[in-house]
């Protein structure tokens, strides 16, 4: 092959410049950059190429040398343009990153990319209490509810259930609305704690709102799980919340704003006050929202969350005849997932505060009691619950958890039937024979305690099959 001189080189350059503008429009973002890096490095090369050439042929005729400057300078004009075009490559792939991680999973409607997710999944549950009988078609024997643990009464013998009520629907929609901004949504639906048809016939159950919300940059609108619990740090159990006696768990309505780790939010307030009967009272007459801050730390070794809470109590003269009262109560939450080794994890959560009580343990205690001359109590608590996951193989797993939660109530007011503490451990194991996919088994054990010192546990083995799309 004969010598190619550096005017003949640059026209090929040209050439193959012109076929990379040419490419097809819809070229991965991935591919565009890799020929963009080569057409960058090659013109460089060419361009230092002729600058050695032009130095070491000293006798070349002015016509020659004329050309090679022309030449060069096209080069140079040429390695502008290109990376002027790297730079609005990349300005263009960090514009459009966000919509198109989601059109990956779904489909274009307009500027708008609807996706779905969710889960079929199918619980056979056998379980025996020691206090009582959980009535059947009870939510408290589809999954753990620990205000729901029998106290004080005869033993069960063991009951089976089979239940498909955790099924869940996820419906996602991400809208362009320019200047490199999305506009997202999310509806969330499952079938717990719904009425509908019974265990005889049809076995129906209403749909119910899990989440709804907006997102916009740093803002989210709507229903989701509340800031002051960290999802992230649950257990991979198959009960539906596995460690409920130790764990923050809330969705409810709000407006949160997000940026370099931390979170605010406003969210909504509710009191719930045990009466001097010890029933409870949901008095609706909250002026102000709970107020959250959170901090998230994330680095390679896991991820840390702390999270402080303040809200304002209240009742009025409807409630209790007793005038209107309002207190402050507050809380504080450290949960986390720390990885151990390649692919085990340990997570964990503790909280403790005064007036928590609707937001620990699906309201184990209520926020607060009330005196004789109407004034709140707020009711202390502290919770937590620690759990490690083990990979056996690359499709089998297990967890080891367990949880506990304790009240400080003041037993004057609220009299002594209600739960002073209540606690849990599990195990399972978790095959996915193929990646959508995973079957289990699971054993769990949980107690409550009453102020008087009655004591009931749940003795529970779960199976269950899920299908995740």
């Amino acid at each position: 092959m004969g010598h190619i001189g550096p005017a003949r080189a640059f026209r090929i350059v040209l050439l193959a410049a012109s076929m990379l503008s040419a490419a097809p429009a819809f070229a991965e973002e991935a591919t565009v950059d890799q020929r963009l890096d080569r057409l960058e490095k090659l013109v460089e090369g060419l361009i230092a190429r002729m600058d050695a050439e032009q130095a070491t042929r000293a006798a070349d005729d002015s016509a020659q040398r004329a050309e090679q400057v022309a030449v060069r300078e096209q080069g140079v004009a040429l390695l502008a343009a290109t990376r002027d075009l790297k730079d609005r490559q990349a300005a263009l792939a960090e514009q459009i990153a966000v919509p198109k991680a989601q059109e990956d999973k779904g489909f274009r409607v307009g500027k708008t990319t609807v996706s779905y997710s969710g889960y079929v999944k199918l619980d056979a549950l056998v379980q025996a209490t020691s206090g009582g009988q959980i009535p059947d078609n009870s939510i408290g024997r589809d999954f753990l509810i620990p205000a729901l643990i029998p106290v004080g009464g005869t033993g069960s013998g063991y009951d089976t259930d089979y239940s498909a009520r955790q099924t869940r629907f996820i419906l996602k929609t991400a809208t362009d609305v320019g200047t490199g901004h999305t506009l997202n949504s999310q509806i969330e639906m499952d079938f717990n704690v719904t009425d509908g048809g019974d265990e005889r016939t049809t076995n129906s159950y209403v749909p119910r709102l899990r989440q709804a919300f907006i997102t916009y940059d740093n803002w989210l609108f709507g229903q989701a799980w509340s800031t002051f619990q960290n999802i992230a740090a649950l257990p991979d159990s198959l009960d539906f919340i596995g460690i409920t006696p130790g764990t923050v768990f809330d969705r409810q309505p709000m407006i949160r704003y997000s940026k370099n780790g931390w979170q605010v939010a406003l969210e909504q307030p509710e009191t719930t006050v045990t009466t001097r009967s010890g029933a409870r009272i949901m008095a609706g007459d909250d002026t102000l929202p709970d107020l959250v801050v959170r901090y998230n730390l994330t680095r390679k070794w896991g991820a840390l969350a702390i999270a402080g809470i303040g809200r304002n109590l209240r009742i009025t003269n409807d409630d209790f005849g007793t005038g209107t009262d309002s207190a402050v109560a507050y809380g504080i939450s450290l949960s986390g997932k720390i990885k151990v080794g390649k692919s085990d994890d340990f997570r964990f959560m503790a909280t403790a505060g005064d007036g928590l009580g609707r937001y620990i343990g699906l309201n184990i205690v209520n926020d607060a009691a009330v005196t004789p001359t109407g004034k709140l109590d707020p009711i202390f608590t502290w919770s937590g619950f620690a759990a490690y996951q083990h990979h056996w193989a690359p499709r089998w797993r297990s967890t080891l958890a367990g949880s506990y939660f304790k009240a400080d109530n003041p037993v004057t007011l609220t009299t002594r039937t209600v739960t002073d503490e209540s606690w849990n451990a599990l195990a399972n194991l978790i095959w996915t024979p193929v990646d959508p996919l995973d079957v289990g088994i699971e054993l769990l054990y949980a107690e409550r305690s009453l102020e008087n010192g009655q004591t009931g546990d749940l003795r529970r083995m779960m199976i269950s099959t899920r299908y995740n799309f």
